[in-house]
């Protein structure tokens, strides 16, 4: 698992640098503006049919099915078993695609505050991206062969290729003199073609998997699937719909704010991806091959190793995005259409979207350890109630704070989820794993703190050495570094890590 998770991880950082690029393209080339804003809302319905079929989960639900079929020797019922499940899911996201195309404009119109210019602008790019989620839903698919036969290497090149496919698509259709999305939407597309969809038909084939025919429209697969799947299809977590609400509560602020917390939100997401993603996508195979076997005593405590380490590192990535947001923000996007009064804003956000780090990080492998047990409806309606909840919490604290408020929104939505979350893990597992989660987040707190006030202190003192974006660059690296070393030396001298390994 530890080796899988080194794969998923290179692959995953390699993606959200990749991300990253796009957005600072994106920053570049579009900027915090109504047509950026028009770009990010044009997602609003494409997110929500793949939440829909729960494309996010696909590959969850599909693994532990698979791995059955593998464990006792039965490839051609694994392969009758994919054509069982892709066929009608591929099918049922073709009619979601051609229903969104036709109610794209009033959906927009009624759920968002953009302006009747902003609204047309809108629903011609979500047109062009809607294409796109029969691509991932059928992709995912693709990557579960790969998953289960633990194979990590080309599922990760898919967003590495969808996230080439939009800096592509923006550099050389977007003009510079009178800006739209179009470029981006259409490498939207295209990555999801190319990346999600081609390159995991290659990577499945190789491993094995043939069409057969025969196979009839309803088996005992699909009602199998429909039964681990329906609870993630019927219910739209928080974790699915958090962005959406970012860019639908962003708009009522006016032009820019939804942009300037999309590009926030991204740059929380990069830690997010490396360390939590890594983990969760790289452990799930082996959790669920554990819960197969039942060896839950075992699942369990591999569960909260992850979840220990996984605290520490989101730990560290708090306290230096806080310490460096302005920085950070600057660098990465303070150029061509965004500018000064964009960083300020999401500079902002980001603080508080970094406090979210850590229980992002937790609630990722927590809902793998129920979806291992086959538990679905327990994440599922939990984070529907957590929804439900977050509703007025982004709506009081956007009216007290703004765009600072949707961000700690966020965080205070999420943090909510992820505690009842853990609490209800621990009721059935046993509450042995909470003391010592709970002594590991206290030994990397005094770090954490010591690392966050190391790399302010370290970037305030750079201030006056350069300006622009070398200095932000430079505040970032020196900064970063200080806060890494801090970190290092106060929980080594706590024995923070020492206490981690040993259990």
């Amino acid at each position: 698992m530890g080796r899988a998770a080194l794969v998923v991880s290179a692959g995953v950082l390699l993606s959200r640098v990749l991300g990253l690029l796009r957005e600072v393209v994106l920053a570049d080339l579009i900027g915090a503006n109504a047509a950026g804003d028009a770009y990010r809302i044009a997602f609003i319905i494409p997110d929500f049919l793949n939440y829909l079929l729960a494309g996010g989960y696909l590959a969850i639900t599909f693994i532990p099915i698979l791995n059955r079929h593998f464990a006792a020797d039965d490839e051609a019922g694994a392969w009758r078993a994919f054509v069982a499940v892709a066929r009608p899911i591929g099918m049922a996201m073709a009619v979601l695609v051609a229903l969104g195309m036709l109610l794209a404009e009033p959906v927009i119109d009624s759920v968002t505050a953009l302006d009747p210019a902003g609204v047309r602008e809108a629903t011609r790019l979500t047109r062009i991206i809607l294409p796109a989620q029969f691509f991932f839903v059928v992709g995912t698919l693709l990557m579960a062969v790969q998953y289960a036969r633990g194979r990590f290497l080309i599922p990760t090149l898919a967003p590495i290729v969808y996230n080439l496919m939009i800096i592509l698509g923006g550099l050389l259709l977007t003009d510079r003199a009178d800006p739209s999305a179009d470029g981006f939407a259409w490498g939207v597309l295209a990555g999801a073609i190319i990346g999600n969809f081609l390159i995991q038909a290659y990577g499945a084939y190789r491993e094995g998997l043939r069409l057969p025919g025969g196979v009839p429209m309803v088996s005992p697969v699909l009602r199998e699937y429909l039964f681990l799947a329906l609870p993630l299809m019927l219910a739209q977590s928080l974790v699915l719909l958090d962005e959406s609400f970012a860019r639908v509560f962003g708009t009522q602020l006016g032009d820019g704010p939804a942009s300037q917390l999309g590009f926030a939100r991204q740059t929380m997401l990069v830690p997010i991806g490396v360390v939590a993603q890594a983990a969760g996508v790289a452990a799930y195979p082996y959790l669920s091959r554990m819960a197969e076997e039942g060896k839950l005593q075992e699942l369990s405590a591999t569960l909260a190793r992850a979840i220990r380490y996984v605290v520490v590192a989101s730990l560290l990535a708090t306290a230096a995005l806080m310490a460096l947001s302005v920085p950070t923000i600057r660098a990465l996007f303070e150029r061509g259409q965004f500018g000064p009064a964009d960083t300020a804003a999401s500079a902002g956000a980001l603080v508080f979207y970094a406090i979210g780090i850590p229980f992002w990080g937790v609630q990722q492998l927590l809902a793998r350890g129920f979806y291992a047990r086959r538990q679905m409806w327990t994440p599922v309606v939990v984070g529907t109630a957590a929804t439900v909840l977050a509703v007025p919490v982004y709506i009081i604290l956007k009216e007290a704070m703004g765009i600072d408020g949707i961000a700690l929104a966020s965080t205070v939505s999420i943090a909510a989820y992820t505690l009842v979350l853990g609490v209800i893990w621990l009721s059935r597992t046993g509450t042995g794993a909470a003391a010592d989660v709970g002594r590991t987040t206290g030994r990397a707190l005094v770090p954490a703190i010591a690392a966050g006030t190391a790399a302010w202190v370290a970037a305030r003192l750079l201030e006056d050495v350069a300006d622009g974006f070398a200095g932000a660059a430079l505040q970032v690296a020196i900064g970063g570094l200080v806060a890494a070393g801090a970190f290092l030396a106060v929980a080594s001298w706590m024995g923070t890590v020492k206490a981690i390994a040993e259990n």
